[in-house]
């Protein structure tokens, strides 16, 4: 888990990044309307969950930075027992200090009063404030029918605020993980490998893709009290060239392979693992030639990782790598087709967001954790095959955070040969 403390210290890098005479303001959102008096369940923006550990809907962070000195100011929504009947129990104050270390919390209601006299020449303590940041991502809900576009516009009109984004500010502290980050990660893949696990006795001919995602999904949210970092793809057969296979509706047909995506969370940290398994538990020889190929990529392109390349380099490298050994192997004839077979990219970034910021031309430093997740997808055979792992960049090198999730040949079989007994 992640201490005050820390989230403090994630406040203070993002503060001396802003000009001075400038303030800071962050929402955690609102969940969006689906249909009626419906609505998608709430996600908290992850920039503001990562400046503040608060995951409640409508809360707004507010930083100042004016004449070198700095205040931070949290609003949430006031408690109200009528409300709370219907919507659940809202934070109090001592609870939002106690996870934020923010001090100062105020109720959302006085937010915009808050605006009025920080910009107010009469009433405000701070000076005249020359800088506003935001967090401009598209379509972050903050009220009704309100995102922080218009919010930036009604500040620029109202104030003549000048409006810079924030986004790509704290993106930057994001992609590097601290330890309890990479702690946090390193839970969710344990609990994924024994999702997957748990999937994998659910799997024979016969049964659905549904099945298997209902496996691993149960187990990891009922047994391991996690939740899901993405939708689950389970893709059988020909589905498995489709890289976000949209649905889990397929039978499971013995002699095909069936590709894994999957991923839980913990604290918003999300896993990111591929596998790729035989159903009737054998790879035959053309599958295990093409899985052969793939997983030495995987590892060849996880040796690669170290800090100062690029994912466009690691890329660059898998792709040769992929296109040398399918010519090689009779699977294309030349490696100008491998764009046919190979279509993504090996890698990205991992943290709060499945694809975290995911800067592809910064050389990689220690404490970023990146995907390796090389594939081949053979359309006219009905082959997908992927394999990913998480790996954490170290000062010397690379730590591979999935290296207990099965992708050995032999240790696949032999496992399988276990449900099939």
């Amino acid at each position: 888990m992640i201490d005050a403390n820390e989230y403090s210290n994630r406040r203070n890098k993002v503060l001396t990044k802003l000009e001075n005479n400038s303030i800071a303001v962050l929402f955690a959102g609102q969940a969006r309307k689906k249909s009626g008096d419906a609505f998608f369940p709430f996600d908290v923006n992850r920039n503001f969950f990562y400046l503040t550990g608060i995951e409640q809907e409508n809360s707004v962070l507010l930083l100042v930075k004016c004449d070198g000195e700095v205040s931070e100011y949290l609003f949430i929504d006031e408690k109200n027992e009528k409300v709370e009947k219907w919507t659940g129990i809202k934070m109090t104050v001592e609870e939002a200090r106690e996870i934020s270390g923010i001090e100062t919390v105020l109720l959302r209601s006085t937010f915009e009063g808050k605006i009025d006299a920080i910009f107010s020449h009469d009433m405000s303590h701070f000076g005249e404030i020359e800088h506003v940041y935001l967090d401009l991502e598209k379509e972050l809900k903050i009220g009704e029918c309100v995102s922080t576009i218009h919010f930036s516009e009604e500040l620029e009109k109202k104030y003549h605020a000048k409006v810079q984004d924030l986004n790509e500010l704290v993106l930057a502290e994001r992609m590097v993980k601290s330890p309890a980050e990479v702690a946090c990660i390193k839970e969710a893949i344990e609990t994924t490998d024994l999702g997957i696990r748990n999937a994998l006795a659910a799997m024979k001919p016969g049964r659905y893709e549904y099945n298997l995602r209902n496996a691993f999904e149960y187990s990891i949210m009922e047994e391991y009290g996690t939740t899901l970092g993405f939708a689950t793809i389970i893709a059988s057969g020909k589905n498995g060239v489709i890289l976000h296979y949209p649905e889990a509706k397929d039978m499971l047909q013995d002699g095909d392979l069936v590709l894994f995506d999957l991923g839980a969370a913990k604290s918003h940290y999300s896993a990111d693992i591929s596998r790729t398994f035989p159903i009737s538990g054998k790879f035959n020889e053309l599958q295990r030639k093409i899985y052969e190929i793939v997983l030495e990529c995987n590892k060849a392109t996880i040796n690669f990782i170290r800090p100062g390349i690029t994912l466009v380099e690691m890329n660059d490298f898998a792709k040769n790598f992929l296109a040398e050994e399918c010519v090689a192997k009779g699977l294309i004839s030349s490696k100008d087709e491998i764009s046919r077979v190979y279509y993504h990219s090996v890698s990205h970034h991992l943290g709060l967001d499945t694809h975290d910021g995911n800067d592809r031309t910064s050389p990689l430093v220690a404490g970023n954790v990146v995907t390796c997740e090389p594939g081949l997808y053979f359309a006219e055979y009905g082959i997908g095959i992927r394999i990913e792992d998480d790996v954490l960049v170290t000062e010397s090198g690379r730590e591979v955070l999935s290296n207990d999730v099965i992708k050995e040949v032999s240790d696949i079989e032999k496992l399988l040969r276990t449900h099939h007994e």
